[in-house]
């Protein structure tokens, strides 16, 4: 890594390791703070049938079947918060739109048809809570059209514990900072899960479970996606890049995506990718071909596990000029059973270290193609 790079690197990371150090020091929905550098744990259904939690690299958790059980994440709902207390849908919405730094708002357990934004933005002292257990599902409906819940310029928000289905996206944030988005369950989504867009910045994604995306569209399955593709630049960010920057992706289990468990495109800086289990299975080969694709600039991705890719575990990718460099990979433990490597960078000139602390087996072309190094 260039003395740049690195001191870009080192300024991104401080500045998201203080903005989950903030989030956690907030008032949370749930009883204890649900938000960790750590990956998530098993823990009992909290409703219904859910996938397994983080299991180490090498072994199958319950997800990698239909029918698995167990729960991914910490978060316990709202746990003992209060606030204004909805059941329906139309209460939900009204209480969307009333709400002002310091608003929480709880989820009753049950359906919560449609599509639900919310524009008004917290503070880092009071940030705006929408909280739940996983019996509380927001259900999008068809997954050809809507974003099941967005933040449109929705700065300091909590959201967590409850449950998303159904819609073309289940979360978006667009011009959204300081967000925290911990232990939902995600699943059956038209196409991709989360979504940090149109310079949504300092946000953390945290002990979420994602399964079934892409069930509209297998090339735009992703599970977690950071920025905008070059080709919509235009559409989302003012034909500038989409800097998404400083993001943490964190504690998440990630298993059945039609494409990447993790997208990290071209135009965003400076994030962390840690503490995650992905997982191969229901991948496209011609939608991905890797768990996590790395496109942007000085990200770091490190001490994940991830068992059974479709070619590589991780990748790194120049896509447009100036973007795909000085990114770290470094002590992941990488059971690919592909026919890829673990950590596969597109040229060796992009300045990329992959470090030799990665553990990899079943690659069948081995760690990297990259000269491993120190990190």
């Amino acid at each position: 890594m260039t003395p740049l790079a690195s001191r870009h690197w080192r300024t991104a990371l401080t500045a998201a390791t203080a903005t989950v150090a903030a989030a956690l020091a907030l008032t949370a929905c749930s009883g204890s703070p649900s938000s960790s550098v750590t990956a998530a744990t098993a823990s009992p259904n909290q409703a219904g049938s859910q996938p397994a939690a983080t299991s180490p690299a090498g072994t199958t958790p319950a997800s990698s079947t239909p029918g698995g059980t167990a729960s991914g994440g910490t978060s316990a709902g709202c746990g003992s918060a209060t606030g204004t207390t909805v059941s329906s849908a139309s209460g939900l919405r009204a209480a969307l739109k009333a709400a002002v730094p310091g608003s929480t708002i709880v989820l009753s357990a049950g359906v919560y048809s449609g599509h639900f934004e919310g524009t008004a933005s917290g503070t880092s002292a009071d940030p705006i809570t929408l909280c739940g257990p996983r019996s509380a599902v927001l259900d999008g409906g068809a997954v050809k059209s809507g974003y099941t819940f967005h933040l449109q310029d929705a700065d300091w928000w909590r959201v967590e514990g409850f449950s998303i289905e159904g819609g073309q996206k289940g979360v978006v944030t667009d011009t959204s900072d300081h967000v925290l988005i911990d232990g939902l369950y995600v699943h059956d989504i038209g196409d991709e899960a989360i979504h940090l867009r149109d310079f949504s910045s300092y946000d953390t994604v945290s002990d979420n479970v994602i399964r079934d995306t892409g069930q509209a569209t297998s090339f735009y399955g992703e599970g977690i996606y950071v920025g905008s593709a070059n080709k919509n630049w235009c559409r989302y960010s003012g034909c500038k890049p989409d800097g998404s920057n400083y993001d943490i992706i964190t504690g998440n289990n990630i298993a059945d995506t039609t494409a990447e468990n993790i997208d990290i495109k071209e135009g965003t800086v400076g994030g962390l990718v840690s503490g995650n289990h992905f997982d191969g299975t229901g991948m496209n080969p011609s939608s991905a071909t890797s768990w996590v694709n790395v496109k942007g600039n000085d990200w770091k991705i490190t001490d994940n596990t991830g068992i059974d890719s479709v070619e590589n575990g991780l990748s790194d990718h120049q896509v447009y000029p100036g973007w795909g460099l000085d990114n770290t990979f470094t002590d992941n433990s990488l059971s690919v059973d592909g026919p890829g490597y673990g950590v596969f960078v597109q040229n060796h000139r992009l300045g990329v270290t992959v470090a030799c602390d990665n553990q990899v087996t079943g690659a069948q072309k081995g760690l990297s193609n990259l000269d491993c190094s120190s990190a």
